[in-house]
């Protein structure tokens, strides 16, 4: 730890650029990968709005409980599927996974794909949970 310490202090112009470096990669990664929207502000896309929600979660945990009038396509069939959501183009699409993490692919796919609304639930189902919305099974 003391020779990192040693490194960092003679070389800080180095780190410097490198951390510099760092921060815009996450950066970068964010903002690729669509608008993230809280739990609320999904509601009220889908109240006002109507927007869709495709839930990219696996079969199991879909039928664990997912937002009422959910598009169930897997984060892995999204490149194949992505057709099914065609009558859907005009409105917003709402990506949801688990925790955050896989939506952003998710919306790279489906922008490439020519979907140009699609934002992603910030948190996943978790947050929606975690805000008390109500979740359907079943």
């Amino acid at each position: 730890m003391e020779r990192l310490f040693d490194f960092v202090v003679n070389h800080y112009i180095l780190v410097s650029i490198f951390v510099a470096l760092l921060a815009a990669l996450f950066l970068l990664e964010s903002r690729r990968g669509g608008k993230k929207v809280s739990a609320q502000e999904a509601v009220n896309l889908i109240n006002r709005d109507e927007a869709v929600v495709v839930d990219i979660r696996e079969r199991k945990e879909f039928n664990e409980g997912r937002i009422t009038g959910s598009i169930h396509i897997p984060l892995n069939a999204i490149k194949e599927r992505a057709g099914e959501l065609k009558k859907h183009q005009d409105k917003t699409v709402i990506v949801v996974d688990k925790m955050g993490q896989h939506a952003a692919m998710a919306v790279k796919q489906l922008n490439a794909e020519g979907y140009d609304n699609v934002v992603r639930l910030n948190g996943g189902i978790g947050d929606w949970k975690a805000a008390s919305l109500p979740l359907v099974k079943k």
